[in-house]
Formats: C-alpha cells, structure tokens, sequence
C-alpha cells in the first residue's frame, strides 16, 4: 500500500474547470490557494503526473499490442510538446528549444524497453537502460543551469533517475504478471511526479521572486491545493483504466480496482481529518456506492450487453452528482457552491462515460483526447476546493500570505513579466486541444 504524504487538513475533491477562471480582486488580509507561486506549481502537477501516467499506460498498452497503443504514443508526444510553452514563459526561446529537444526525445526508448520485452532481446534492454542513465544525467544538468542551481544537479539528476525507475519497475512488474506490484509502482511512481513539481517550482519562484509577486510554491495553502490535485486526478486515471480494462477482459482489472480501493481510502480518511469520523463515513457511503461501483456496474453491463443495466448505472453516477455535490457544500459551509459543485461533478462524470463509450465502439482518438481533458479537468479540484477550504479556515493559512496580496492580473501585475497569465493560457489550451501528432516507431518496430 503506498505512503501518501496527505496533508492533516484536506478534503474530498469537488471535480471543477476554475483551473482556467482565476479569482480576481481578492482582499489583502484574505488567504488564498491561489497565488502565481501556486498556479506554476499546479500546472507543472498536472504537466508532470500526465506524462508518468502517459508513459507507463503507452508502455502496457505497446506489450499488449493494444489497438489504441498509436494514440497512447501520440499522446504522450503531445505531453512533452504541451510543456514547452510553459518554459519558454520562464527561460525564452533558447531554453524552451533545449528543453523541447532532451525531454521529447527521451520518451523515444519507451518502445524499446516494450520490444526488448516482448522478444527477450538483452541487448536491446541494455542500449535503452543506457539511454535512460544519458538523460538523466543531461536534463538534470539543463535543469540546475536553467534554474541557476536553485534545483541542485545531484539532486536533479537523482530525482530523475527515481522517476525512470518508476517507470521501469511498473512495466517490469506487469511483464512478469505481478499486477499488484505493477499497480503500487504505478501509484509510487505518480506521487514522486508531484514532489519534482514542488522542488522545481519552489526552486523557479526562488530564482524569480519579482515574478510572482511573493508569493511562495510551498505554503500550506499550495500543499493543500497540490494535493487534491493528487488524489483527484488519480483517481480519474484509476477510474478510466480499469473500465477500459474490465471491458476488454484485461488480467489485471482485479487490481486496477484494487487500486482505485486504496485512492478511495485516502479520500475517507481525508475528509474524517477535517469533518471527523460521521463525515468522512458519509463520504464513503457516496463515493463507493454510487460513483465506484457505478463505474463497475457499467463496464459488466456493458460487457453483458445490458442496456437496462447500462442505464441504471448511468442514473446512478447522475443521482452521485447530486447528492456528493450537496455533501460538498455543506462540508465546506457553502464556500464551495452547491451549484458549482453539482455542474463540475457532471462534468466529470460525463468525460469518464465518454473516454468509456468511445473506447468501447473502438473510436481511439477521441478516448484518449477524452482522456486528457478529463485529466486535465480534474486540476481545478485544487483550485475550487482547496480554496473552498482556506476560506472556511482562514486562520490555519493566514501565516501563509505575503505583506502584499499578489495582483492576479489587475493592474500593476500587466507592467512585470509575470507568468500567470502563461500558465492559465497554457491550461486553458490543453484542455481544448483536439488531435495529437501521432508517434512514429523506430525503424526496427516497424
């Protein structure tokens, strides 16, 4: 079972879009999760944990020769390519081309660990470890460059190399069968993505103070924020997987359930270290039996080709909006609106149903397009909730706030080279994107 560094004040996710709404305005004495400081490290989790997932779920779906494996490629392409923007805000053109060149390029081994598996070829296992060890060592240092030793190299690098490693160790372990291995490598590995996004923006906002106006990357407020961002997206990818698992009869589905089991216990006992053991039981209730189970109950459905039974889980997962929306409100005493909380729900639910039904009737792309924008999607827990949160309990974070509230993008903040505005653009677009570059395999997988 994995050791989540849980914050001893956070809650249950409410599922919303504000990631691209930022909050204008604010008074100076209130507290707030969302500051420049956070936004950067907020996309950067949601940049980072997308690419481990993306790279592990390629490498399965590759060693099954699944039918969606060009588009799980692609979109992992499409990762790398989505975070130059966001570096070329902070480094310029130069930098972003540097970083652009090292980090897409490295996702091209991927398919070699798959094929060296597939064909027991050593050799072939032994060139791609290398290549592995030689990005490591280059992106560590492009990183301590970049940030001007802030993020030390040794460390980068020794981060960097954990990180393969996760990776590595998930795909070994599902190649050897141990799919509860495979699982709790997959969900060790997706945390560490959130501790490089804290020490690569804390070290970011170290070099560049001026550039978010004071406020910091790790405060209470943007721990609190980073980590609904953890449990609420790991859960979307937990739930997406193992549907498309159970309908395709996969081995592994057991345990992808299993995982999405240890995701639910980490939200109960999240919500009982706020609202205490009866809220964090009611919380269970809604969550397992009309949202988890639902989400079972429509893959056996489907898989039984049961149109009533498909239904009925399908207004289950509708009535779960209603009531967990309520619940949310009521938790958060209306900080977060009930409206809001009901709307982003259904959203959620509704790009889970979609990733779904167009796997399902073999439409790939617009699964795994589905797929990243749900992701994305589930990045505006942190700034709905956990802002939700620090207003309930403003004194818990009030020691978080500079002596000068940061301008969101009102006034003054227009004359400095604040990258804000970059990274909501930058969130805004991903989550409208249509259409990934499709990867090309290396000419001996062709």
């Amino acid at each position: 079972m994995k050791n989540k560094k849980l914050l001893k004040r956070i809650a249950a996710p409410v599922l919303g879009l504000s990631l691209i709404a930022p909050t204008t305005g604010l008074a100076a004495e209130e507290p707030t999760a969302i500051t420049p400081a956070s936004d950067l490290r907020s996309t950067l989790d949601q940049l980072l944990s997308e690419h481990y997932v993306l790279a592990v779920n390629a490498m399965v779906k590759d060693y099954n020769d699944a039918p969606d494996e060009e588009q799980a490629y692609a979109a992992l392409e499409q990762n790398a390519l989505d975070m130059t923007p966001a570096i070329e805000s902070i480094y310029g053109a130069e930098g972003a081309q540097q970083f652009e060149e090292i980090f897409v390029n490295h996702n091209d081994y991927s398919p070699d660990f798959v094929e060296a598996a597939q064909s027991d070829d050593t050799d072939m296992r032994a060139a791609a470890e290398a290549e592995v060890e030689e990005f490591t060592q280059e992106f560590g240092g492009f990183l301590a460059t970049a940030t001007e030793g802030n993020l030390p190299e040794e460390a980068a690098v020794e981060v960097l190399v954990a990180h393969e490693q996760d990776v590595i160790n998930a795909f070994d372990s599902y190649v050897e069968g141990d799919y509860e291995a495979y699982f709790t490598h997959f969900m060790e590995g997706y945390d560490r993505m959130f501790d490089i996004s804290k020490a690569l923006s804390v070290a970011i906002v170290t070099q560049m103070p001026d550039n978010f106006e004071g406020s910091t990357a790790d405060s209470s407020a943007a721990d609190l924020r980073s980590t609904l961002n953890n449990v609420a997206a790991e859960h979307f990818a937990l739930a997406v997987m193992s549907m498309q698992k159970g309908v395709s009869g996969a081995p592994d589905y057991d345990f992808a359930t299993w995982a999405e089991d240890m995701n639910t216990e980490e939200f109960t006992a999240a919500i009982g270290s706020i609202y205490g053991e009866e809220g964090a039981a009611q919380f269970k209730q809604l969550w397992t039996s009309e949202h988890i189970n639902a989400q079972a109950d429509l893959v056996s459905a489907t898989v039984a080709g049961d149109e009533e039974g498909v239904t009925a889980a399908k207004e289950s997962l509708s009535m779960f909006t209603e009531e967990f929306g309520m619940f949310l409100a009521t938790a958060t005493e209306g900080n977060l609106p009930e409206d809001a909380a009901i709307s982003s729900l259904k959203t959620h639910e509704d790009q889970v149903v979609a990733a779904f039904d167009a796997y399902v009737a073999e439409d790939y792309q617009t699964s795994t397009d589905t797929f990243r924008e749900g992701y994305a999607f589930m990045f505006g827990v942190g700034q709905a909730l956990g802002d939700a949160i620090v207003k309930q309990m403003p004194d818990q974070f009030a020691s978080d706030m500079p002596a000068d509230m940061p301008n969101t993008g009102l006034g003054g903040a227009a004359e400095q080279q604040t990258p804000v505005a970059v990274w909501i653009a930058l969130a805004a677009a991903m989550l409208a994107a249509a259409g990934f570059v499709v990867k090309k395999k290396t000419a001996n997988q062709e």
